[in-house]
């Protein structure tokens, strides 16, 4: 399983364009195949063409709430040499696809712990074999893990803050900020898990989403509904792909098979996360995110969620261990600040 490292400094359209370059052969391959894979996950064929008004709309707010990371998709498309509408499209795939058109059997477990060695550990479940695109990116302030040209998904920056997410489903989904823009936007702004949440409460999100954040002080999920924030704390936060907090609860439009599972993963994960030791090195963690119910099998599906790769950070020391695809299958890769 192959892991595209790019490092990238400069400015934000350095940063894009470096980004991009590695990348130019494999984003153009992504992009012609079903139109970066959509076609593969949806009932009826989608067309650039025809989402371009949706671009647009999401371009437009993400340019005026984040304008540097405008600029950095900018780069991307240079030096990927493709076009902006695509390279926007890279950025908005999943919030294109909405959740009403996809079924889904699960999405992310995550965890957290403070004190003297900070952790942060997750399963990364995709529909769409998105374990073909894995990239680590380190820039100036940060390193992420991503895909398929995203300019972050989860990582960890210099200030000792570490960011994972779980999707979870509810609320009407529009023109906003995709969540893993503003993931990216956190790392590169945040010096703490409070300024993170400062931050996330000026951002226009543009989809429902539970964000777990961590330093060496404080680990909190904090969960996305129709502009409304909920946090929920403790020493070791867990979660999973249903809503936690009971404000948002009754809102939840996960369905009873997927929430089965979520329930699921989230007992499995709290209970594991109890036996592992703290300051416990990443194998131990790997240990639980490599077991089921945790780690969701291939179905051979590529519209079904599964486990395309397993991550646990430490913020403190700013390192990402990574294991790419099934994580019960493979070696750990680290990767550092």
């Amino acid at each position: 399983m192959s892991v595209t490292f790019v490092a990238a400094e400069g400015t934000a359209r350095e940063v894009g364009r470096t980004h991009g370059a590695a990348l130019a052969a494999p984003l153009r391959a992504f992009l012609d195949d079903g139109l970066a894979r959509l076609d593969h996950l949806t009932d009826a064929p989608l067309s650039l063409d025809g989402l371009r008004p949706a671009i647009a709309a999401h371009r437009a707010a993400v340019t005026a709430a984040l304008p540097d990371l405008a600029e950095e998709v900018a780069g991307l498309a240079e030096g990927a040499r493709i076009t902006e509408d695509e390279a926007w499209l890279l950025q908005l795939r999943r919030e294109i696809m909405g959740y009403s058109k996809i079924r889904t059997g699960g999405d992310c477990t995550t965890y957290a712990r403070t004190g003297p060695a900070p952790v942060l550990a997750q399963t990364v479940d995709l529909s769409g074999n998105l374990d073909t695109h894995l990239t680590v990116l380190r820039t100036p302030r940060s390193l992420v893990l991503s895909f398929a040209g995203l300019l972050g998904y989860l990582g960890l920056n210099r200030a000792g803050l570490a960011v994972g997410l779980n999707l979870v489903l509810g609320g009407a989904w529009g023109p906003g900020v995709p969540p893993y823009l503003a993931i990216r936007h956190l790392l590169d702004h945040a010096g703490s898990v409070g300024e993170a949440l400062k931050l996330l409460a000026d951002l226009p999100l543009a989809s429902s989403r539970s964000l777990m954040l961590c330093d060496r002080e404080r680990a909190v999920y904090v969960e996305h509904l129709d502009g409304e924030l909920r946090v929920g704390q403790g020493p070791d936060p867990v979660h999973t792909n249903h809503f936690l907090h009971p404000d948002f609860a009754p809102a939840d439009e996960l369905n009873v098979f997927a929430r089965n599972s979520s329930l699921r993963r989230l007992r499995a994960a709290a209970d594991g996360l109890a036996l592992i030791a703290p300051g416990a090195p990443a194998e131990d963690h790997f240990a639980l995110l490599a077991r089921p119910p945790v780690c969701v099998p291939d179905r051979g599906d590529i519209r079904a969620e599964r486990t395309v790769a397993a991550v646990v950070l430490f913020p403190d020391a700013g390192e990402l261990h990574l294991r790419p695809g099934d994580p019960s299958q493979s070696a750990t890769r680290a990767f550092s600040l």
